[in-house]
């Protein structure tokens, strides 16, 4: 006889388990969510480096150990011509590259007016003293914006927009034929509210780009810069960006 038959309770009895029968676990209710931790979030320059060619079949390992250690050299030696606390800023390696965020203590113009010349002056002399294999064509990026942090890293739009401007086919094309050593993008907001304003930046140099690339379709701001004569030179006047003609692709850019 089944012990539950009959039965008008408002609980059921226990049910005894029969030899051989699995006995049905209890639910227990889920533990209740804890409250997200608050997000930390701060304003920063950004600035996102990338080797050109770095995968090339020509370096070995320990051709692209060497180009990364040029790299790092480079950037640190750049930003301390320029007076960018390099050590206050944040920095977070990309293999090929580096990302990097800069406090908004530090005045982006700082960034328009003289990363590009001290950086292009580091590349030249990394160039110098080192082999086909462990030289250095880079593409910088320059941005701003809101940055999150949480206990991974940072996230942003920002700094995804940043590197949909460092990856773009047309930036790529730009220095691929061009003779140059470095290539700079801003975003039209770094363009807008940093380059354009100052008269150390070079702003005229800058051509406008229509950025296409993954899901990203952004106006930017593109200057090559090279080596350019060895001595008697400013760095202002060794950027080169021939503007292209009505009927040119845009793709189709190089020094002068």
């Amino acid at each position: 006889m089944d012990p539950t038959s009959g039965w008008r309770g408002s609980h059921p009895p226990l049910r005894l388990s029969r030899p051989g029968e699995r006995t049905p676990r209890i639910g227990l209710l889920p533990a209740p969510r804890a409250a997200a931790a608050p997000l930390t979030t701060a304003h920063c320059t950004i600035v996102a480096v990338d080797i050109e060619g770095f995968g090339d079949l020509r370096r070995n390992n320990t051709n692209q150990a060497r180009t990364r250690h040029g790299l790092y050299g480079a950037m640190q030696n750049a930003f301390d011509a320029a007076c960018i606390p390099w050590t206050s800023c944040r920095r977070e390696d990309r293999g090929d590259g580096v990302l990097i965020l800069a406090p908004a203590s530090v005045p982006k113009t700082l960034f328009a007016d003289r990363l590009p010349g001290t950086l292009l002056d580091a590349l030249v002399r990394h160039n110098r003293t080192h082999p086909t294999e462990e030289q250095i064509r880079l593409r910088l990026a320059l941005h701003a914006g809101e940055i999150t942090y949480d206990d991974h890293g940072v996230t942003a739009s920002s700094i995804i927009l940043t590197y949909r401007l460092l990856d773009a086919p047309v930036l790529k094309n730009a220095l691929a034929l061009s003779s140059g050593v470095l290539a700079v993008v801003g975003s039209a907001w770094f363009f807008d509210e940093v380059i354009r304003h100052s008269e150390l930046s070079g702003a005229a140099s800058y051509r406008p780009a229509v950025v296409t690339h993954k899901e990203t379709t952004a106006r930017a701001w593109i200057r090559l810069l090279g080596p350019g004569p060895p001595d008697g030179v400013g760095t202002a006047e060794r950027s080169a960006v021939a503007a292209p003609g009505p009927d040119a692709p845009q793709a189709a850019w190089g020094r002068d």
